[in-house]
């Protein structure tokens, strides 16, 4: 597996981390004041999932300046 699939199945499964925090935090709330564990449990999910988006966002233009100009238009 290459680096970049392993950032992409990383991004996935950081997504479905920080939905079901989330959703645990909605859950929360309905019992009352949740404590601030709770509260903030979804924010280091969601920093890695930036990290991971603007790798991948960036991997194209990247590659398009490893390659050099393009021929003419």
């Amino acid at each position: 597996m290459s680096a970049s699939q392993l950032i992409r199945q990383t991004h996935r499964w950081l997504s479905i981390a920080f939905t079901v925090t989330v959703i645990a935090n909605f859950v929360a709330m309905t019992q009352g004041p949740p404590p601030a564990w709770v509260t903030y449990s979804p924010l280091p999910p969601l920093a890695l999932l930036l990290f991971s988006g603007l790798y991948m966002f960036v991997l194209p233009y990247a590659g398009r300046i490893r390659k050099g100009p393009r021929g003419p238009a």
